[in-house]
This record gives C-alpha cells, structure tokens and sequence, in this order.
C-alpha cells in the first residue's frame, strides 16, 4: 500500500539544466526506483528553490535535500540491502570523494569554458593538472574492476560518473582519455546504461577542449546556490568590464593551449635531454656462480635452507638427546593469531629472536626455536561470522554448534597459514616441522588435561561475578580486549546497532527521597540507566552532613524498592555532594560494597544489552535507550539536578568496538593466589630474570596484588570446557543450582565425568544425566601452557625432557601480565618447573613522531610493504579496503600523505631487520622513520660493492690459510683493521649477552662502513698496484688480511642480515675446501677466544692518521677542492710526530686525496719550510696542516664570493639582532622561536668567523 502511494505522490524537484550533474545524478538514481516519483523542473516551493534536487515524500512532512540524501533513497533498486558493511563504507567513501574532491577540480576546470561567472578564482586556476591527478589515482582503482563497489553499478557509480561528465564532454580530450584507460572504459560502460542513457542521452565526447555557448537554458550548477539565473535585469557597466577582462583571460589561457599543443608536435631531438634520475636498485653481481649457488634473491635462499634442515636442533647431530658441550636453546615463538597479519610490532619480534636464535646457532648450542599459532576465539569467530553473513546471510545459530566448527576449520585451513609465508619471509629460522596450533588434538589435550588437574585440586571453580561484557559478540572478555578510551569531557561515540552516537563524559545529578521525610539526597552517576539496579545510597561514616541520617531509607522513584541509606569508607567525602549510588551488579566498586552490606543484586541488563527486572516503560528497552528515557522521566517528577561535563574513561571491546558492560554471570575462575605468591618469589629469589630490570615493579604489584581469572568466553570455537552440571534421578539427592560446584563434575569424557559423579552422589551411573558446560576456555589459558604443551605434555618424550624448561622467552612488555605471567604461574603449578630461565622485554614499535600505531591515523606499517615497497596510492588503497569509518579513512589518508608522500621505497628484509635492531634500545619505546631503514639499504649496498671490489682484489687464485692467525708480516694498516675486527667481535659478543642489539649494530655498521670500506680498502688500492717484488708479498698479506675481514665480518653480520650474508658468504674461498660449510648459518660465530689481536698502540697511531686525514678532508670541503689533488705539509711539533708523518706518510696521501704530503718541523729544518699561499687548519696539539692552494684556484674570484658571502650574513645577522632587541620581544614571541633565532644568530656568526678567516688566507696568497 505504501508502494502504491509512493509511486504516486512523492516528488523529485531538479533543476532544467542538461549539465546540472546534482540533479542528474538524482534523476539517473530515480530510475532504479521500484516506484519513481513524479518530477519536476520547473520551480519548486519557495523553500527548496535554493535546495535542488530535494525529494518531498507522500503523506509526510518529509523532505530529502541534495544528491546523497536523495540519491540513496530513490536507489534502492541497486541490491542495497544485500551489500555488507564494509561495501557500504566503501560506497559512501566514493560518494565523499565525488562530492568533495573530484565536483570542485571539474567544475574550476569547465566552468571557464561554459562562461561562468562568480567562481572561486583559486578553484578556477587550478588547472587541469589536478584533475588529472586525481583522475589517475582513479583509474588505478579501476584497473582490475569493472564497477567501484561490487560487481554491479551502485550509487558509487552514478556519484561519480556524474562528477566526471563535465570533464568528459568539455575538458578531457582524446589525448587524455588514451592515458586515463580504465576511467574511460568504466565511464563509457556506466553511461551506456540503459537508464544513464534515459536520462543522459547520446553524450558527445569531447574533441578539443574549446570555450562553448552558453545553453539556452539556465546556467549549470555544481552548486545550484551559486548558478546565476537565465534571464534577469540589464548589466551595470562594472559588471560588462569584468566580462570582458574574463574574455581576454580566456583568449590567454587558449594561446597557451595552443603553443602547449605545438610543442608537443615539435620532433623529441629538439629536446635538450635531461640525465635520468638514478634509481636505487639492487646491484648486478658478474662474478661467476658456482654450480648449485643462487643468484641473489632474498627469496631463494630460505627454502634451501629449510630443505637442508638448517634450523632442526638434529641438524649436524643423531639426536636432540646427544649430550653438546655448547648446551642447548630453546625458546618459543609468541603465537600469533592465525586471523593475524604482520605489523611492525611482529617484525620486531620476530628480528630480535631469530637474530638470538641464529647466534646460539653458531656458537654450537643445540638450537631449537619452535613455532606455534593461536587460534584466537574471539577474533576467529567474528571472521567466520561475518564471512557466513555476507555470503551465506546466514548466522552461526542458523547452522548450528558442529556445522559452524566445521566451517570455522574449514577457513582455518584455507586461510589460517597466511602468518607463516610473512613469518618466512622474515628469514625467521623457526623449525617448521615442530610448527603448533593451540587447537592440535595435542595441545587440545593438554588444555583438558591442565583444566581437570585444576579443578580437582580446588584452582578452579564456579562462581558469579562480574565480568567484562561485549554485548555484540555476546561473550565475556579478558581485560586485555577493552580498551580504555578516554575522554575529557561530554563527546558522542558511535556504538554498533545504533543510528545515532551516544553521549559520554557527563555526570548526571538527581535526588532520592528520603523515606517519612520531605528531605532528599542528591547522587551523581555518568550512566543514568544504571539507577534502575541501583540498591542502596552509600555515605562516609565521618561525613558530618549525613550523620541524621543513619539507618534511614530513600524511596526509588520508579519502583516500590526501598534502598537502605548505608555507612562505608569507601565514599570519597569531597566528590560532588558525598554521597553515592550502589548499583551492585553492574559496577566493580560497586559489586564490593554490595558484598560488604549484603546488599541486593539487581541485574538491569540481559546478554543483548536489553533492560530486564525493570519497571515498564523502560522493561525491553535497549540500554541506551533506556539512558535518554530514564533521564527524560526524572525531570518530569522534577528529581533531576544538573547534567555537567566528567572527564571520564570509557570501557570498549577491541574486537566489536561496543561498550563493555559490568554484568553478572556465573563463570568459572582460577584461584591465582598461591600461583601468583610463587611467581613473585621466583623473580625475588633470581631463578627468574626479567630484562630490563625496571619491568619488576610492574610485576611485583601485579603478582601481589593479583585477582582471580575469569577463564569463561561464550564462544563456540575454542576449547569446550570440560565441565558436567550433574542432575540426579533420585529423591534422595535434592536438585542443583548452577552455582553449587559440588554438582559440577570435569572429565577427560562423558563417561568418565559420568563415573565421578557417581562416585561423588554415591548412586550408580545410570541415574546420572551431564549437560557440558556451552562455555570455551580463555585463549590465554591455552596459551599459558604453550612452552610445554607443544611437546606433548602429560606425556613424557624425548623432546619435553630435551627442550623444557626453555632457556629464553622473549615478548613485548605489553604482554608480561597476560601471558608471561600465566606461563610462569601454570608451568610452575603444572610441571614444578619454571617454563623458562629469562624473560627478554623489547620496546612498543611507534611511528617517527612517536604516535602509538594505530589504522585510524594511518601509520600501521604492514612490514612486507616496507621490504618490497608500497606507492602512495597502494597504501591510500589499503585504507578504503580496511573497516575504518569513511571519516577515519579521510584523516589516515592526510597521514599517509604527510608521512610518506611518495610512498614506502623497497628496502628489503636486511635493511628492515638491522633497522629494528639498531633502534631497540632496553627501556624506551621505538620510534621507527622508514627513511632509517631506506639507509640500511644503502648499507646493503656498500656491502655488495666492497665484496665486489675485494674479490677482484683477491684474484681467481687466491687461497687463503688454513686458520686465521697473524703471519708478522702485516703492515701498521693491516694490524689496524685486524685490530678494528677484533673490537667489534668483542662488541658483538658482549652485545648479544647483555641483549644490547643497538650495540651490536654500531659495531658491525662501524667496522665495515667506516673501517674496512672507508679506510682499509682504501689504503689497499696503491699497495695493490706496486709491481716490484717488495709489493707483490705486501700484496699477499693484505689479501690475507682482507680475506680474514670479510669472512669474519660477514659471519658477525649473519644472524641480523641473513639474506646478504649467505649471498656474500657462498662468493669467498673456503678455508678448508674439504670440510666446505654449506652456509653461513652453520658455520661459527666469531669470538674474542680466537680473535684476540687487540692492539692499543696501534689505534692511537691510526687515530692520529685519521684526525690528519680530516682535518685535511676539512680544508678541502671549505675550499671546494673537489677533484684537485693539493700538497699537503704538515708541520710537527718534535721529531716524533714528523717520524710519525713520514711512516704514514702513504696513507695520510691517499685516505685525504692528497697530492703528496710532507712532514715539517716547527723549527722548519726538516724537509723544507712551508711555502707561501697555503690554508692552514689544526688537527691537534702536535700537528698542524697546510694545504697549498696557491695556483690551484682563482683567488679573486673566491674572494668576490667570499666578501658577497659575508655581506650576506652581516645582513641578516643585522636583521636578526633588530628583531631580538626589540622591547616587547621576549615578552610576545614564543619561547620555542626565541630559541631558534638564538641558534640562527650563533650559527650566521660561527660562519662569519670561517669567512673572515678564509678571506685572510686568500688576501695573503695574493
């Protein structure tokens, strides 16, 4: 019936313009109406004549204004109910971004063209490069799709190809429209449409993009408030001169058009070409593959290592019970969820043990790192769930118990191994045969197993209490899933199931009777609906103001309950009026007072979020609802006060995103008092370690002060619980209550719970009828037992004798409570064993301005997008696929653009590796800048081009020793490096005990970037090239002692770079040909033992080589001496420091690119005096350069530049100090400015000095 009235009264009101796209876009989405309304052009009612299109609906005052409002009403034929909620984020996200990006580029673009007037000139000259722009991100959208949202046309579809029909008729010619595919494919097919076409017409694309005469009808409108009329009074003077001003611009912008289009034509070789900008790629390695290597390919490389068995504690053994002198490690993975996907926060993890896990490798421990993957209930369920809806529209209840479980492993396996490929991709050495899942029929043992012993043994019972509620997914969760969300006063917040946003951070003030009085009580609470369960008004014993009214009674206003007026300490005197609401079922603080006076329990609310034990109106209202209702009823009995803005935190699931309620239910609880006390002591006793060592307050107030463990989630997948409820056929056992656990039974099997009840009722089984508990297991609970759960625990074998206790866990601190201290507990309840020695704490991963991750500001990092590389517009494209709210995706997209404006560049799994390690400093949280990582690629590089170069240096025939070992022979350069090498094995080695992972980066990045590359190899080039005899056995000894660097460097380097290290390692020659190591990762860790050639002399004669070189490096820069090689004398103090010049005379030449070098002494008899036109600088107590700059430059030409350079800042320093000696300044300009135009004034005066100083030496060259 409403169909039918519909069809004949409801009115669409449009304007008449051909080109009006708003109204177009209402018109087309009409046609997809199951019941059209009439239309009307001409003009509509006085109201909503500014207003068009606008839809007035039948029988009601209703009316519908602009595109979106009424494009999605008329639509409603386009399957906009069968559309999930992530298709219909998506939708509204392209209906914004029509509205807002694309309608005002197009409209700034034609309107010109159409000889409209009164447009915003910033929007009228921005060109049609911006257009473009955004239509190319468009079209990349479009590439693999045939509509925006689906596989049919929506209103997305009509939105925007009605943004774009200007642009397409008027702007965008055929040139364009070549390079813009996938947009012209998809705008051609939408309006070939046969309802497009009904209203649109034939549309005539356009040829050249020319200015058009005016339509005879009204001006097009992109906003019909702004459209000019078609007809109206004559034109004033001033009006006709800014038209033809318009004109003359328009004639300009055709011109410029036109030379644009002739420079196109002209032939390319015209063009003076520009070099290419040069792309960081990966090196092309020519030197000879032996057969059976890989090329280079991070890829490549860990398949062969899995295939070998690299990373299986047998390997190189006969079995993991074969006693190793080295010992063992062992260490499990943290499990991530298998819904999960890799974010930093698990390439952090990931890096730092594998890097553990490959050093204890090396050093011949017999190694395992065993992997696992949780399987996460909540976050499981809800996948699967929604997956059912959106293709199925069925729900879990639909299918039933069993049939969901089937579909949920059914995801599992399809789905469910996704972490392990990233995990790999990683480099992550795990062994992947003893791979776990906490749903194995092994470890879904073992979870039995733990829950029974438990349980007889008094840990764990049944009791009601209150727990943390998601109402959406109608299940308890762990304190671990709500977030705190804090607000600063009263804010709005979208709740799942409602339209509209629900008010928080208020309190809410109304006043209770006093029962035989006319006094009252006023109470405060920033949940009103919870009044209705309220039970009792609490008051401090001491409050003076309150002593009256000892014993008395307030009357709730809405029910005949009396609430006792109750005395407790608790009451905070000093907030607000003093006295204090007790709602004991559905608030914590609350719950312990009730317990205290014995009070009443009144649950409000059901598992949905319904009201229940109410009075009517508010029985079966939604509980936010109920708020609204509950507030309105108290100001109509005129028991309301005040309502006033509350700083407050608000409790919300993580998961589901809904308000955590405090509810009642009878769940089941481990008894953590006495495991707590055991895991406090452990860590005070040191049998425990936990690094850093700031952690233990944290833990300490936690296992002193720990409460109970709710371990019920009303989920289906997980682990059932193992628990009976016994009913009896036998008058003389009376009926149970659910509460009573002497009627709950746990068995391994019906019939063995069967047999305890029983026995434990003492009447035979036959009388006995069980109902297993609904209810699965906490996650943690699983995940408390993983260390030794994985190897087969009860049951005794081989690997849980070998591998438990473990030595390490290593975690984020985030989790130490969760699931660190539950391992503790339960491994030392379950087995008397701790479940490891040490617990390794790394740091919370932030972005590079220290913001917590998080997708709303869109600065979650998928760790694959910064190995492989990830353009702007891919991470754009990630966010509209994400479930973010349209407005949330908005704000991450202006984060993503301010952060990484051309997108993540490929770095590579080494590079991100070495960057997680460098930064994870113990103590302090991460913030991690992708521009780092971007420089341990370049590292990456280095490295492959000082192998390079040293291969060539080594020669085809190269052997080297048997061992390494000094021959005597080495020059004061080659013991140096030797020396370098031995400090950073020694760095690396105590970096690695004391988990000191920056310091073992600084040493490896140091030796080889600022050792080996920058100073040895560079010192080997002139030994290199000597051809007598004397040279030749030099040569030999520096191959050598090349040699020993870069396979003693590559193995330091290994257990961080992997990827580079194998590649690098598999070029060099063998030692030992006839015990070849396969790879790198089997072979040893350097250690301090055998590399022990320290020399402290050594360094300080290097040390003072290199204060030299850049000193002279200095002078060089400050006097743009780039290619010119220069004479350098250097003039000593005494004899030794000139004997000292002279024995390092070759290295000071070539490492500071010096034509030759002479040493002088300060008397001048030793080796000539120092000649005219020299630069001078310091380089120390002993020593000072001279660089001979006479005839090497243009000395009038530096010093015009340089008395240019001076006038230059003599200006600005003038300029600067008039600004700060202004009498009002300190008071009006911003400490943080006054503070950077100090630092301007120091930094313009030190370069004033410098140019003083050079202007001297110049004057006394000429």
């Amino acid at each position: 019936m409403r169909s039918a009235q519909r069809k004949v009264m409801d009115t669409l009101y449009v304007s008449p313009h051909p080109d009006d796209l708003r109204s177009l876009l209402a018109l087309i989405a009409a046609e997809y109406c199951p019941s059209p309304p009439r239309i009307v052009t001409g003009d509509p009612p006085a109201p909503l004549a500014q207003s068009r299109p606008a839809l007035t609906l039948a029988n009601s005052d209703v009316v519908l204004t602009g595109p979106c409002a009424v494009g999605w009403f008329l639509s409603s034929g386009l399957k906009k109910g069968k559309r999930d909620a992530k298709e219909e984020s998506q939708l509204w996200q392209w209906i914004n971004f029509a509205e807002n990006e694309l309608i005002p580029i197009a409209c700034a673009v034609v309107f010109p063209l159409l000889g409209v007037t009164g447009v915003d000139k910033q929007l009228q000259y921005s060109s049609r490069g911006e257009l473009k722009r955004v239509l190319g991100i468009l079209d990349k959208t479009l590439q693999p799709r045939t509509y925006l949202v689906g596989e049919s046309i929506s209103l997305a579809d009509i939105a925007v190809s009605m943004a774009v029909l200007l642009p397409f008729k008027y702007a965008l010619e055929p040139s364009d429209r070549k390079a813009l595919t996938n947009v012209t494919r998809w705008f051609l097919t939408c309006i070939n449409q046969p309802k497009f076409q009904k209203v649109l017409g034939k549309i005539a694309l356009c040829e050249k993009m020319v200015p058009v005469s005016p339509k005879a009808s009204s001006t097009p409108a992109a906003n019909s408030t702004s459209a000019p009329a078609a007809e109206g009074p004559p034109k004033t003077e001033a009006q006709l001169k800014k038209e033809a001003k318009k004109r003359e611009k328009l004639e300009k912008f055709q011109q410029k058009k036109e030379l644009e289009q002739k420079k196109k034509q002209q032939p390319q070789s015209e063009k003076k070409s520009k070099p290419e900008k040069k792309e960081l790629g990966v090196i092309t390695y020519n030197v000879p593959t032996p057969p059976g290597r890989r090329k280079y390919v991070e890829a490549a490389w860990y398949p062969w290592w899995e295939k070998q068995g690299f990373f299986k504690p047998e390997y190189g053994r006969k079995s993991v019970s074969e006693p190793n002198p080295r010992g063992m490690f062992m260490m499990c993975i943290p499990p991530p969820n298998v819904t999960g996907s890799l974010h930093l926060g698990h390439a952090l993890t990931n890096a730092i043990q594998d890097c553990l896990t490959r050093w204890h490798r090396m050093r011949g421990e017999t190694t395992l790192w065993n992997p696992g993957c949780d399987h996460a209930g909540i976050a499981t369920q809800v996948v699967v769930e929604k997956k059912l809806k959106r293709e199925r529209g069925l729900s879990r209840h639909d299918l039933g118990r069993e049939a969901f479980l089937e579909e949920v492993w059914k995801w599992k396996n399809e789905k469910g191994d996704r972490i392990y490929h990233q995990l790999r991709r990683l480099g992550s050495s795990l062994d992947w045969d003893r791979a776990c899942f906490t749903m194995d029929d092994k470890l879904s043992y073992a979870v039995q197993e733990a829950f029974i012993r438990f349980h007889d043994e008094g840990v764990i019972y049944r009791s009601k209490r209150l727990v943390n509620w998601s109402c959406s997914l109608n299940s308890a969760i762990s304190d671990i899933e709500v977030d705190k969300r804090e607000l600063t006063g009263r804010t709005l917040l979208p709740v799942p199931g409602y339209k509209e946003k629900v008010e928080f951070g208020v309190l809410v003030s109304f006043s209770y009777k006093i029962d035989g009085t006319d006094e009252e009580v006023v109470v405060a609470t920033t949940r009103i609906e919870t009044m209705l369960g309220d039970t009792a008004v609490a008051v401090h014993p001491s409050d003076p103001r309150y002593q009256h009214l000892k014993g008395k009674w307030v009357i709730h206003p809405f029910c005949e309950r009396k609430l006792p007026i109750i005395l407790d300490e608790f009451v905070d005197m000093n907030f607000g009026t003093g006295a204090v609401k007790i709602t004991p079922a559905h608030d914590h603080n609350d719950y312990g007072v009730g317990e205290r006076h014995s009070l009443e329990f009144v649950n409000i609310l059901d598992e949905n979020g319904f009201l229940i034990n109410v009075p009517p109106p508010f029985l079966g209202m939604r509980r936010f609802d109920a708020r609204k209702a509950v507030l309105q009823a108290l100001k109509d009995r005129g028991q309301f006060k005040e309502t006033k803005d509350n700083p407050m935190v608000v409790p919300v699931c993580s998961r589901s995103k809904d308000i955590v309620e405090p509810l009642l239910k009878p769940q089941w609880y481990v008894d953590c008092s006495e495991m707590g006390k055991q895991a406090a002591d452990v860590v005070r006793e040191g049998r425990l370690k936990i690094i850093p060592d700031h952690h233990l307050k944290t833990w300490f107030n936690w296992m002193d002060n720990i409460r109970d463990w709710c371990i019920s989630r009303q989920l289906w997948w997980g682990h059932r619980i193992p628990a009976y409820f016994v009913t009896v056929d036998d008058p003389s056992v009376k009926p149970g209550e659910d509460m009573d656990g002497h009627y709950w039974v746990s068995g391994r099997s019906e019939e063995e719970a069967r047999e305890r009840a029983a026995k434990r009722f003492n009447v035979p089984a036959q009388k006995i009828s069980l109902r297993q508990d609904e209810d699965v297991l906490d996650t943690w609970f699983s995940s408390g037992i993983f260390p030794f759960s994985i190897f087969g625990w009860p049951h005794q074998n081989e690997d849980l004798q070998v591998f438990y206790p473990g030595t390490l866990l290593e975690t984020g601190h985030d989790i130490l409570f969760f699931w660190v201290a539950r391992m503790v507990m339960m491994g030392l309840k379950l087995t008397g064993k701790l479940p490891f020695k040490e617990v390794y704490l790394h740091a919370v991963v932030r972005d590079a301005h220290g913001r917590k991750m998080s997708k709303s500001l869109g600065n979650v990092i998928d760790p694959l997008d910064v190995i492989m590389g990830i353009s702007l517009e891919g991470l754009h494209a990630q966010l509209v696929e994400s479930n973010l709210d349209p407005l949330e995706v908005e704000k991450a997209k202006q984060g993503q653009k301010s952060d990484y404006p051309n997108g993540i560049p490929e770095c590579g799994t080494d590079a991100l590796r070495f960057a997680l390690c460098a930064y994870t400093s113990q103590g302090r949280d991460i913030n991690l800048d992708v521009n780092r990582i971007l420089g341990y690629r370049h590292f990456c590089n280095k490295l492959w081009n000082a192998v390079k170069f040293a291969m060539r240096a080594l020669g085809e025939g190269f052997v080297p020793r048997d061992k390494a070992q000094l021959s005597g022979e080495e020059s004061v350069t080659d013991r140096w490096v030797l020396s370098r090498l031995c400090a950073a094995v020694a760095s690396c080695g105590s970096g690695f005990q004391a988990y000191d992972f920056p310091g073992i980066t600084t040493a490896i990045y140091n030796f080889w970037l600022y050792e080996l590359c920058d100073v040895y190899l560079e010192c080997l080039k002139p030994v290199l090239s000597r051809a007598d005899s004397d040279g030749g056995r030099e040569a030999e000894v520096c191959r050598q002692t090349l040699y020993t660097c870069l396979e003693v460097g590559l193995r330091l380097l290994s257990p961080i770079m992997p990827f580079v290290s194998e590649e690098l390692f598999q070029r060099l020659p063998r030692r030992q040909p006839e015990r070849d190591l396969p790879s790198i990762s089997t072979s040893s860790y350097p250690e301090s033992a055998e590399f022990c050639w320290n020399s402290e002399e050594v360094d300080r004669q290097m040390e003072f080589v290199m204060t030299v070189v850049r000193t002279i490096r200095s002078l060089r820069a400050d006097y743009n001496l780039t290619k010119t090689r220069a004479d350098c004398y250097l003039q000593c103090i005494d004899g030794d420091t000139a004997a000292a010049v002279r024995a390092h005379s070759l290295q000071i030449q070539t490492l500071s690119y010096s034509q030759s070098v002479h040493a002088v002494s300060a008397a001048g008899d030793a080796g000539g005096a120092v000649p005219e036109g020299c630069a001078v600088a310091i380089a120390s107590d002993r020593c000072t350069v001279h660089l001979l700059l006479k005839g090497l430059i243009d000395t009038e030409k530096e010093l015009a530049k340089l008395a240019a350079k001076k006038g230059d800042l003599e200006r600005q320093m003038e300029k600067l100090n008039e600004k700060m000696e202004k009498s009002d300044y300190k008071e009006k300009v911003p400490a943080k400015v006054q503070e950077q135009d100090a630092e301007k004034l120091r930094q313009s005066q030190t370069e004033l000095q410098k140019v003083k100083e050079a202007i001297a030496n110049f004057q006394k060259m000429m």
